[in-house]
């Protein structure tokens, strides 16, 4: 490897990763994930959970809705989809 390519490599910002609930799996290769963050308010200080859906891509369907899931960013890969499915921490409980 050259000098410079070392120093590239070194340089490149780690992927954004998040984890969340999916709370849909109808699409095909595509899961639908809840991020929830909490937040306290400015004014009253008291603390408010704020959440957020995002579409995942989904390559094989193995996410099933309630499991906790990590997602990472990727490049577009469709009008909505910015985010992969990594890994799934945990299975959700079956009733």
């Amino acid at each position: 490897m050259t000098k410079q390519t070392q120093e590239t490599k070194e340089n490149v910002k780690p992927k954004r990763e998040e984890t969340g609930i999916v709370i849909s799996n109808k699409m095909t290769k595509t899961i639908v994930v809840k991020l929830d963050r909490r937040t306290r308010h400015a004014k009253y200080g008291k603390f408010i959970t704020k959440s957020k859906k995002i579409k995942a891509h989904d390559e094989d369907n193995s996410a099933k809705i309630g499991d906790l899931v990590t997602v990472v960013a990727t490049r577009p890969i469709s009008k909505d989809k910015r985010y992969a499915l990594k890994v799934i921490v945990r299975k959700a409980s079956g009733v």
